[in-house]
């Protein structure tokens, strides 16, 4: 199996040179990453410049661009084989509900699954790191299981509590919950006196039931949620379909 990695955090983010070294051991990888972080960054693309690729020492790629143009040149113009699955992570930081949207991480494994290539994405709930080398094996573990009864190509998220290995709990299929709006922004100055803002965190969880990501976190489990990019609102259709008559 060839499996093309890459992240949001940057090419020298901890996290994705853990999920490097337990994915070598099970596949032939090749890692495609940003030359800096680039979380939040979601699905964009650089368009107003041209991007370059450098090489790092341990052999990873790196782009400045964001981890959407990492896995797009690396799939139309520096592979020349087409990767059997394309995973991303591990990120430092949850990715659940309405982060999905924003996520660099879930965007990488996501342009993947727009050439048709399976994908998924890692990420940890907690900052810090903390158990990364459980997290990496989970991964590990989650790749092996090929998921044949999926359709193809399929993009899963994956969200791993940052506990030792054998405290996990079980992989449990999930769905996206929701959050409560975003706080509201940071205001500061500058050093000049000039007005800036920080966006602030994001909002609780509102729908946290049983079924959702932010549930299966809160037991202790690991969250995997398949998603989908058809953004129709299909039970508007009709109404709209009324309204424009």
């Amino acid at each position: 199996m060839r499996i093309l990695i890459s992240n949001d955090d940057g090419y020298l983010a901890p996290g994705l040179i853990a999920l490097a070294d337990g994915l070598s051991s099970i596949a032939e990888i090749v890692v495609v990453a940003p030359d800096s972080n680039r979380s939040g960054s979601s699905n964009s693309l650089t368009l107003d410049r041209p991007l370059s690729v450098a090489r790092a020492a341990n052999g990873f790629y790196f782009v400045n661009g964001t981890p959407t143009d990492c896995v797009h040149v690396a799939l139309t113009g520096m592979l020349d084989f087409k990767p059997d699955l394309v995973v991303s992570g591990i990120n430092q930081g949850q990715n659940m509900g309405d982060d999905t949207l924003y996520s660099g991480t879930v965007a990488a494994a996501t342009e993947g699954f727009l050439f048709g290539i399976p994908a998924i994405a890692f990420s940890q709930v907690e900052h810090g790191w903390a158990h990364l080398d459980a997290a990496a094996k989970v991964a590990c573990d989650i790749v092996q299981r090929r998921f044949d009864a999926l359709q193809k190509p399929y993009l899963l998220n994956v969200n791993i509590p940052n506990k030792p290995y054998e405290d996990l709990g079980t992989i449990v299929a999930t769905r996206l919950g929701k959050r409560h709006e975003s706080e509201a922004v940071i205001k500061t100055r500058d050093p000049h006196g000039r007005e800036i803002f920080w966006i602030g965190p994001p909002g609780a969880a509102k729908d946290a039931g049983e079924g959702t990501d932010f549930h299966a976190i809160a037991t202790g489990c690991i969250s995997v949620t398949p998603l989908q990019i058809d953004l129709t609102h299909a039970a508007q259709l009709d109404a709209l379909k009324k309204g424009l008559a």
